[in-house]
């Protein structure tokens, strides 16, 4: 196929696509393509329907779940008749939406063992396995980060970038990097991610490496943040910025503001967290956020554009 802008594709155009033509039209789409994450384990703000079907209602481009255990696949509010090893392919089937799932790189030196809802499973560890299973199952994309508390350093998200490329090649789209401190103290605020951190995870064979967004972290100012993705870009790779500290429950106006600085930093995509209260983002700060970065025709070109196109 020839190349598109992400902006511009419809179902059949990104069910389709390879990581490059993929890549091709982030690139392309100039700051304008929303990531909203979801939690696949927790009850759906809408019941019967999936939390990630609610926020490709409200805009986003790419649905990344967050908690899904590929050893036992499940995401709460499919149709009954789902079949596990079918439900990310399903979900893509449902929504038309490119599909991410996110894999924790747990150092041992720093893990910790609690029983909130972040508990480690070993069905959604960083590994090649692991990975390899997803691309089986229809991720595109696969988010090497952490969940709070599991000790996730920088030094395991490179260890497990290069084995999990070495593991998919050119299967998937690999982005790494941390929201906020996922455990590990001295890796959060200011210090949560440096230009070192990010020229190795080009070298181990990232595509795009995430940062926490200006305005989420602190000391994440968006001239630090700016500074971080000038350097992803002269390593070659994409950026994009997570909100990833529960603001995506704060009022519309705050995630406006983090929009608009996201994108004066350089924001390739943007990255809107998966607990408003708890599970999704709250639904009028996905939709003000999409309108925020691209306007209401493209965002409601993405809401309206019928899956069976």
């Amino acid at each position: 196929m020839g190349h598109k802008r992400f902006l511009d594709c419809s179902a059949s155009d990104l069910s389709t696509m390879d990581k490059h033509e993929l890549l091709y039209a982030i690139r392309a789409s100039e700051g304008r393509v929303l990531v909203s994450e979801t939690i696949a384990i927790t009850q759906p703000l809408l019941n019967t329907v999936t939390n990630a079907e609610l926020a490709a209602s409200q805009g986003a481009d790419i649905l990344l779940i967050n908690m899904f255990d590929c050893e036992h696949p499940q995401i709460l509010g499919m149709p009954e008749n789902t079949v596990p090893e079918e439900t990310l392919r399903t979900l893509q089937h449902l929504t038309g939406r490119i599909i991410g799932v996110n894999l924790e790189a747990v150092d041992h030196e720093f893990a910790a063992s609690h029983d909130d809802i972040w508990k480690m499973k070993p069905g959604r560890a960083a590994t090649a396995t692991n990975a390899r299973k997803l691309v089986s199952m229809g991720a595109k994309i696969l988010v090497l980060t952490g969940n709070p508390n599991n000790g996730v350093s920088n030094r395991a998200l490179g260890q497990a970038v290069r084995e999990i490329r070495d593991a998919v090649g050119a299967d998937a789209i690999l982005v790494t990097g941390k929201m906020h401190g996922a455990g590990v103290v001295r890796e959060s605020g200011r210090a949560i991610i440096n230009e070192e951190d990010l020229r190795w995870f080009a070298e181990q064979g990232a595509d795009i490496v995430l940062v926490p967004a200006p305005g989420t972290v602190p000391g994440m100012s968006q001239e630090k943040v700016s500074a971080l993705i000038d350097c992803a870009h002269s390593c070659g790779i994409l950026a994009i910025t997570a909100v990833g500290t529960s603001q995506e429950g704060a009022d519309v106006n705050t995630l406006r503001r983090i929009a608009l600085m996201s994108k004066m930093a350089g924001a390739d995509l943007h990255h809107i967290g998966d607990t408003g209260y708890m599970g999704i983002a709250l639904p009028e700060n996905i939709l003000a956020y999409s309108i925020a970065i691209r306007g209401v025709r493209h965002t409601y070109n993405r809401v309206a554009r019928s899956v069976n196109r």
